[in-house]
């Protein structure tokens, strides 16, 4: 019969001289007069790396309307406006400290005299009629 190899396991070094046998020792290092932290330097966190994510828009189509959903929270009511021409609706809002402004395109025009609104608990909710489409039948005569 043939000789069997011997297979050598790999495996962490029970002792690595170059680290005196701790492989994994975090150093302690001191930053600027704060206490001593042990992943290094810390990021301070400033207004601008802290920035709130935009807000959440829907839209959806119902048979006749079409709704349109929007997270505008922090805002007052009449800090709200909501414009409506053709295909295009166009949110802004203004608070003390923010600003927000966002253009849709939406999927089929829309009556603008048939705008109707409900903002509660920071949620604005906006409904628009489709505008009726003719089509209009040719006939070569």
């Amino acid at each position: 019969m043939g000789r069997k190899k011997k297979l050598k396991r790999h495996g962490w070094p029970k002792k690595n001289k170059r680290f005196n046998g701790d492989t994994f020792r975090m150093k302690y290092v001191k930053i600027g007069g704060s206490q001593p932290h042990k992943y290094g330097v810390l990021k301070t966190f400033t207004k601008k790396m802290m920035k709130e994510p935009a807000p959440l828009i829907d839209v959806f189509q119902n048979g006749d309307y079409i709704t349109v959903v929007a997270e505008l929270k922090g805002f007052r009511r009449e800090n709200i406006k909501v414009e409506v021409e053709g295909q295009r609706l166009t949110l802004s809002a203004k608070a003390s400290n923010r600003k927000f402004y966002k253009v849709l395109s939406l999927p089929n025009k829309v009556l603008p005299e048939s705008l109707r609104t409900n903002y509660k608990n920071g949620v604005l909710e906006i409904r628009l009629k489709k505008a009726l489409v003719q089509k209009i039948n040719k006939v070569a005569g």
